[in-house]
């Protein structure tokens, strides 16, 4: 079995790398072409322990985080929080001069500043487990910029003002990846629309299985995991192009085979309540009320 390696700190990596020793304990951007792994192996696996955003291009290597893996042919950003799993499958055979960026910042060098609960909530260090970020020339300049201008002000004399200073180009660029993210979401129209046909498959598959008497209504892991994505992946998808959360569809769905149980066969309210992954009547009722502006009874009575 390969190893595992854990890098607990930032000079850890670098050495591991066989690249100088970082010049600032806590944040360091890394000239990719410069790397090197001292491993002769086609697998290599590691545990990091602080945040990663990598800018990388022409890579002999498949980079596996999470469920997803990418091939780096073209400009992709990716997003790594600590403590993730990660696999970078190399492909010995091909010989390629590896170009990009490598941006490491341990949590420490967040501590009291506006980003440190603040950068948990970027959804996309949660989406990099199933979609990398895709630069266009313009976008991938602006991102570059703003990470040598990271790298000159902890290359300059720290003083009062450079963590300062330092946070908010990081701000800058979260909010232009989350910017480029959502231009992603809409103009890959093809893949987000087979998504969301799977999507659709899935919950239908859920509901005409008995699972929903089974195991009760899913959440919205459950409807994530079986389409490999992140929860948050899948809610911001369905936001932006059916102005609907994930919960809602679900609900939706839900209202959609209680209207068809009522008109089309004799079940009590309770039972199709029950048959629906209700514990109680009551709940479903409600429900069923709110996102028809009629009970149960009331629909199926306008069926008579």
């Amino acid at each position: 079995m390969e190893k595992t390696f854990h890098f607990h700190s930032i000079a850890e990596f670098h050495a591991f790398c066989n690249l100088p020793n970082p010049e600032h304990s806590l944040i360091s951007l890394i000239d990719y072409s410069k790397v090197s792994y001292p491993v002769n192996e086609n697998e290599l696996k590691w545990i990091q322990h602080y945040y990663s955003i990598g800018l990388k291009r022409n890579i002999n290597a498949k980079f596996n985080y999470g469920q997803q893996e990418y091939d780096f042919n073209s400009g992709v950003l990716v997003f790594v929080s600590p403590l993730q799993f990660l696999k970078l499958e190399i492909n010995q055979n091909i010989v390629v001069e590896p170009t990009g960026w490598l941006l490491l910042i341990h949590p420490d060098f967040l501590w009291n500043t506006s980003l440190a609960k603040k950068i948990k909530s970027y959804d996309f260090f949660q989406y990099a487990v199933n979609e990398a970020l895709f630069l266009s020339d313009k976008e991938e300049k602006v991102i570059v910029d703003i990470l040598q201008n990271i790298e000159r002000e902890y290359q300059s004399n720290i003083d009062k003002f450079s963590q300062e200073l330092i946070i908010a180009q990081l701000e800058m660029l979260l909010i232009y990846s989350e910017r480029f993210y959502e231009r992603q979401f809409l103009t890959r129209k093809k893949s987000n629309y087979e998504l969301l046909e799977r999507f659709e498959k899935v919950l239908l598959n859920y509901f005409e299985s008995g699972r929903l008497l089974e195991n009760g209504i899913p959440t919205v892991t459950d409807i994530a995991e079986q389409l490999t994505i992140s929860p948050n992946y899948l809610g911001t998808l369905l936001r932006l192009n059916t102005q609907q959360n994930t919960q809602q569809h679900i609900q939706n769905k839900l209202i959609d085979f209680a209207k068809e149980r009522l008109s089309t066969t004799n079940l009590s309210v309770s039972e199709i309540a029950y048959d629906l992954g209700f514990e109680h009547p009551q709940s479903f009722s409600k429900l069923f009320k709110q996102k028809t502006n009629q009970t149960p009874l009331e629909f199926r009575t306008s069926f008579n």
